[in-house]
C-alpha cells in the first residue's frame, strides 16, 4: 500500500489561482479515478468509505470506476487456487466487516472473471450511473450470494436489478465497444502505474498540479485529507441524509456501511436497522459475515 503524489499531471490545464465559485462546485472540480476489479475483496471493503465520501463531499467530485483487469487472469486449473482465494476473502471479511463469502470458490467458482469486467463496460454504455449500479449488483452477487458472475444468467439478473435495458445490454455484452472500453481501462491502469487495487487517483480540473494517488485501504480521514489537499481548501461536509433516504437511494447496504457513513458504532447501526425491520421497511439478507439489508420500496400489506 502506498500514499503518494503521482507522477501524472492534471488532465486539465487552467489558472491555478482560480477560486471555487458556486458554478465551479456545480461543475465538480475533482475527478476521482477508482481502480477496482469486481472480484477484489478489498475493493468491496472500500465501499463504506466511498459512500461516506460521496455523502459528505460528493458535491466536489465525480467518481470514475476503472476496471483494472488485475484479476482477469485467474487460473482455475490450479487446484490450490480456490482454497487460497477463499482464505483471502474470509480474512478480508473478518477484518473489514464487509461480507466476502469465500465458499463461492468451492461451491460455485467464477469460471471466466474477465467476462464480469467486460459486462461492467457494457453496462456503462447506458450511462455512468448505470455502470456504477451494475458494478455494485455484481459485487453483491459474488460477495453476498456466492454467484458465478461470469455466468450470463447472473449477469442478466444483475442488469435487471440495475434497471438496465436488457436488450441493449445483451447486444453490448460482447460488442467491440465494450471490449475497447475494457482495453482502455487496462491501458490506463498500466499508464498510471497502478499495481495494487483498490487505488484512487484524485485530479483537480481547475489547477495544473499533479494528481494524488493513494493505493490500498486506509482510514476514512486519509481520503478526506487527500481531497482537502487536491481542492486546496478546507471543504465543509454536507449534512447527512435521513437514514431512510440513504437506504432508498442505495437499496442494499451493509451494517458496516451505515456505521461508517453515520459515524455510529456497529451496535447502534444494527439497532437502527432492526427498528426499520420491525416497521417492515427493510429485509435482512442472510450472509456469512455481518449483516446486509434490502430496502423495501413499498410497505408490505
Amino acid at each position: 500500500m502506498s500514499w503518494e503524489h503521482s507522477g501524472f499531471k492534471s488532465i486539465y490545464q487552467t489558472n491555478t489561482s482560480e477560486k471555487y465559485s458556486y458554478v465551479n462546485v456545480v461543475q465538480k472540480p475533482i475527478e476521482i479515478y477508482v481502480f477496482v476489479d469486481p472480484l477484489c475483496p478489498e475493493c468491496w471493503a472500500l465501499e463504506p468509505f466511498l459512500k461516506k465520501l460521496s455523502t459528505e463531499y460528493g458535491r466536489f467530485f465525480t467518481i470514475r470506476p476503472i476496471i483494472s483487469g488485475h484479476l482477469s487472469t485467474l487460473n482455475k486449473d490450479q487446484f490450490d487456487r480456490p482454497l487460497k482465494i477463499k482464505a483471502i476473502w474470509e480474512k478480508t471479511a473478518n477484518r473489514t466487516g464487509m461480507c466476502c463469502d469465500g465458499d463461492l470458490w468451492l461451491e460455485n467458482p467464477v469460471s471466466y472473471p474477465w467476462i464480469a469486467s467486460l459486462a461492467v463496460k457494457a453496462a456503462e454504455l447506458q450511462g455512468k450511473k448505470a455502470g456504477k449500479t451494475f458494478l455494485r449488483k455484481i459485487q453483491e452477487s459474488a460477495f453476498l450470494y456466492k454467484q458465478d458472475i461470469s455466468c450470463e444468467e447472473t449477469l442478466y439478473a444483475c442488469a435487471k436489478a440495475a434497471n438496465l435495458d436488457i436488450e441493449e445490454f445483451s447486444s453490448d455484452l460482447y460488442s467491440s465497444s465494450a471490449k475497447k472500453a475494457f482495453q482502455c481501462d487496462v491501458k490506463l491502469t498500466k499508464e498510471m502505474e497502478v499495481d495494487y487495487i483498490p487505488t484512487l487517483v484524485f485530479f483537480n480540473q481547475f489547477t495544473e498540479g499533479q494528481g494524488i494517488k493513494i493505493s490500498g485501504l486506509y482510514p476514512y480521514d486519509i481520503y478526506v485529507r487527500v481531497l482537502r489537499e487536491i481542492l486546496e481548501k478546507q471543504p465543509i461536509p454536507s449534512e447527512k441524509p435521513m437514514l431512510e433516504d440513504f437506504l432508498s437511494y442505495y437499496k442494499t447496504v451493509g451494517t458496516k456501511e451505515i456505521a461508517v457513513v453515520y459515524d455510529w458504532s456497529m451496535a447502534k447501526a444494527e439497532r437502527e436497522m432492526k427498528k426499520l425491520q420491525l416497521k417492515q421497511k427493510v429485509t435482512r439478507i442472510p450472509v456469512k459475515y455481518g449483516d446486509f439489508w434490502k430496502y423495501e420500496d413499498e410497505q408490505r400489506p
